[in-house]
């Protein structure tokens, strides 16, 4: 009885951290290495050089774009020089206006795009219907869709929405499939000889095997709905983070330009944030097991 108590004892102090705990772990973990530190110097070697060519030095070429310190005046700044900062109403309806579209092109691309990967992956009669014509419509740029979609779709909303969804899908979906086809044909197999239906190895073994694949296809999805949507803002639209920089080009007022790809750098990152944070919870198992390994 007391051998019993022990060894629960030990398996509870040996049990990999789960939920908060394993952010707290990862969080320390990561504190104790040269990541975060190397991290906070890339970016001011960045600042620094970007000072140092426009503002410092004022190298030739580069003593037309606005430095660091003349965005950061304007950007905070209750009466901006040349009309936005954070202090404007127009600045947050861009932001919102982008987020806003992405968010329904996103939702779109995830909700097509990783069901058929995952059926593509799984029925070789339905990749072989469908993957020659992702394929075909895949290396086509997004701006040559651009006349198309305006064509197709009224108003300036749903052009933009369509050719963002559209840039998105594709990785998604050949992601999703790429994650299916990595697992092992031995869990198909073992689950075949337990008696499982195909519904069961589809929710059971094809879904988990393929989530890591298709998070990692969200990340860069929601960063190519991002570049995507910018360039469809500058061609077909009247609102967004791409319109305030081409708009500012057009009238040139450099400085709400740099602010807006600055902005639109900011918010790309902290959605991938997002996307990554929301993969890790719903694949706990998978990152307990690259937190034990110390990645």
């Amino acid at each position: 009885m007391a051998q019993a108590a022990s060894k629960s004892k030990n398996t509870r102090r040996t049990a990999p951290p789960k939920g908060f705990a394993l952010f707290l772990y990862r969080l320390k973990k990561s504190f104790s290495t040269p990541t975060p530190y190397l991290t906070i110097a890339g970016v001011g070697l960045w600042i620094f050089v970007y000072w140092l060519l426009c503002e410092g030095l004022r190298v030739d070429r580069f003593d037309k774009i606005p430095g660091p310190v003349a965005v950061a005046r304007d950007w905070f700044s209750p009466e901006p020089f040349q009309g936005i900062s954070i202090f404007t109403e127009a600045y947050w309806n861009h932001i919102y206006v982008s987020c806003r579209r992405i968010a329904i092109a996103f939702a779109i691309a995830t909700g097509v795009g990783v069901p058929l990967g995952l059926f593509m992956g799984w029925s070789k009669k339905i990749r072989d219907y469908i993957f020659p014509i992702l394929e075909t419509l895949r290396p086509i740029p997004i701006l040559a869709w651009v006349p198309l979609a305006i064509l197709m779709l009224p108003g300036f909303e749903a052009p933009v929405i369509f050719l963002a969804t559209l840039a998105s899908l594709f990785v998604t979906t050949l992601n999703t499939m790429l994650g299916v086809e990595s697992i092992d044909e031995e869990y198909f197999r073992a689950a075949g000889c337990l008696g499982s239906s195909n519904w069961d190895i589809f929710k059971n073994v094809v879904v988990p095997g393929a989530l890591p694949f298709i998070f990692t296809g969200l990340q860069i999805s929601i960063g190519v709905a991002w570049f995507s949507l910018v360039a469809a803002e500058m061609v077909s639209g009247d609102h967004g983070l791409g319109y305030l920089i081409v708009d500012s080009y057009v009238n040139s007022v450099t400085i709400p330009m740099v602010i807006g790809m600055l902005t639109l750098g900011l918010i790309g990152w902290l959605t991938s944030i997002l996307v990554r944070s929301l993969g890790n919870y719903l694949m706990q198992w998978h990152v307990r097991e690259l937190a034990l390994q110390g990645r």
